[in-house]
């Protein structure tokens, strides 16, 4: 990023925090809506507001903060009776943030999103709940429930499903990294991203394909490969290495550089992992029948704009994971990585954690930290592609269609 647009993005944080006391976002309202698939729980607002999702486990609860907003009034109108929420809790943290908590009788899968003013109605926030499976909710209608519509026919969209490839890092002869009491870096990352992949094909609208679902070495160039054979519209690696120092700890996200790396962590990273399987990004884009000239310019407008996409990927997945651990750098790095090196597919290799850290290995070693994280990576891909859904998705097709009917 250049020095003026540097300034100009702290001078804009600046205009956005300083008033925080006089003009916080009001939480004005709470309403529940029933269909026959999903409990939908919409927030009024008195303006916009910046949130971020996450889930936990044992017992279930969904969390949902909002930066910068205030709770007016209270979940109390709501009929929770045999609905999948069985309380919904709220307090302030953080700097003027409000953290809602809805306590839950079995996992859900989420989908949630804002609305701008529109016909006579102010900024909401929606949350769509609903079974793992897609069986139908029993749910209860609130005390002042929304107007409900038909939802319109699903045979009206064009079935595109976003095709996420998840790549555990490492693998049979290639164990990664070792920690002091034998943990194995390629054990972890493949429980991690097994959970991730069962999160993702729970969801509707997402396809995954893992690299490896098993202890079996994958070379780096075959991992490229995979995810432009399916046509991916992103590529997650994951890791958990070792650092230069032992002290070293929390989670990354690592984006590709063109040019030099943006620390000595990230450079002693991406020689890491590189070893001497690296690759060159011309021999992915079919370019052989194009003038050399043409086809190095078609190459860097493509890069640059994987890139750009793969940055504004990583840097919503390391906001969600923020909520789960520790960070070790609370800003995407970028250099050389072999593996992230796909020329058409946004890419990001995330380091969640340090095995080489005694703290950090303890944790990602556990079932339920795993689970967590796995559930943050989801988390932040998915509110990257709500940002951006591609073409013909289904998530596209689904965000015009609650548009129409909220």
């Amino acid at each position: 990023m250049h020095r003026r647009q540097l300034l100009n993005l702290l001078l804009a944080s600046a205009a956005l925090i300083l008033p925080l006391g006089v003009s916080a976002t009001q939480i004005r309202n709470a309403r529940l809506w029933r269909s026959d698939d999903k409990l939908r729980l919409v927030l009024d607002l008195s303006g916009p507001v910046q949130y971020q999702t996450f889930s936990l486990s044992a017992p279930q609860r969904l969390i949902v903060d909002l930066r910068g907003a205030r709770l007016s009034g209270d979940f109390s109108q709501l009929a929770l009776a045999n609905t999948v929420i069985r309380a919904i809790r709220s307090g302030r943290f953080g700097d003027g943030d409000t953290r809602i908590v809805l306590d839950l009788t079995e996992p859900v899968q989420l989908n949630s999103f804002l609305l701008p003013p529109q016909d006579g109605q102010g900024h909401r926030l929606v949350l769509d709940l609903s079974r793992v499976g897609q069986a139908p909710l029993q749910v209860a209608a609130a005390s002042a429930p929304l107007v409900q519509r038909p939802p319109a026919a699903d045979k009206a969209h064009p079935k595109r499903d976003i095709m996420v490839v998840v790549d555990p890092g490492h693998g049979g002869k290639d164990p990664g990294a070792v920690g002091a009491k034998g943990e194995r870096e390629k054990d972890v990352v493949l429980a991690i991203a097994q959970l991730l992949a069962k999160r993702l094909k729970r969801e509707k609208g997402f396809t995954v394909k893992l690299v490896r679902n098993d202890d079996f070495f994958v070379p780096l160039r075959k991992r490229v490969e995979i995810a432009r054979q399916h046509q991916a519209d992103m590529f997650i690696s994951v890791h958990a290495d070792a650092a230069p120092r032992l002290t070293a700890s929390g989670a990354s996200v690592y984006a590709l550089s063109e040019g030099g790396a943006t620390s000595a962590t990230a450079r002693f990273m991406a020689q890491r992992e590189n070893g001497a399987d690296l690759l060159g990004a011309t021999s992915l884009l079919n370019l052989k029948d194009k003038d050399p000239m043409l086809a190095g310019v078609i190459l860097d407008m493509s890069m640059n704009a994987t890139i750009a996409a793969s940055l504004q990927l990583g840097s919503t997945v390391l906001d969600s994971l923020s909520g789960i651990t520790t960070l070790h750098q609370k800003r995407v790095e970028q250099a050389g990585f072999a593996v992230l090196k796909s020329p058409d597919v946004p890419s990001i290799l995330v380091e969640t954690g340090f095995i080489s850290n005694s703290r950090d290995s303890q944790r990602l070693v556990t079932a339920r930290h795993q689970q967590a994280v796995a559930d943050g990576l989801f988390e932040g891909l998915q509110r990257y592609f709500q940002k951006n859904p591609p073409i013909n998705s289904y998530m596209a097709w689904q965000q015009e269609q609650q548009k129409a009917r909220v």
